[in-house]
């Protein structure tokens, strides 16, 4: 087997996974599989998650950002932007888990709690498939603000 398929077979095994891993913002669960994590969070499937990408390549395919908000949404960190087709997504500044992110493209991701409560280590583990620790641990922080861009206005909603 060449290794771009053994790499192709690779993703299309992790794409329905969910990852605990520490985001630039909190500790959260990480998929591409959006059913997988409104089940986990006992939330309607039919409400969105925000989505998390690496490259502002990735970004540009997802939305089209408006022309008046390009350099905010370039220079916002640790900031989710939702676009007018309703898709709020983060493009991450951190390193490391931009690395852990580049080679998926995306992941929806959401804080690895139960709803409406705060972080649980034995129900986070329990509820994911793979967990990704780096030397720093895993820790509760801060959530993104959320910015509601139109063609000229912005709304904090978070």
């Amino acid at each position: 087997m060449t290794t771009g398929m053994s790499q192709y077979l690779f993703k299309i095994i992790l794409n329905n996974k969910v990852f605990l891993v520490q985001t630039d913002t909190t500790v959260g669960f990480l998929s591409q599989n959006s059913q997988s994590l409104a089940e986990i969070k006992e939330r309607p499937p039919h409400k969105p998650f925000v989505q998390v990408t690496s490259t502002f390549k990735t970004l540009k395919t997802m939305v089209r950002v408006p022309l008046f908000h390009k350099n905010t949404v370039r220079r916002g960190k640790k900031q989710t932007f939702v676009y007018s087709n309703n898709k709020a997504i983060r493009v991450v500044k951190d390193k490391d888990h931009a690395r852990f992110i580049k080679p998926f493209g995306w992941f929806y991701s959401t804080s690895a709690n139960e709803k409406a409560l705060s972080y649980n280590k034995e129900f986070a583990e329990a509820s994911s498939d793979i967990i990704i620790e780096n030397i720093k641990g895993l820790f509760e922080g801060e959530s993104s603000s959320i910015y509601k861009l139109g063609k000229i206005k912005m709304r904090r909603l978070r």
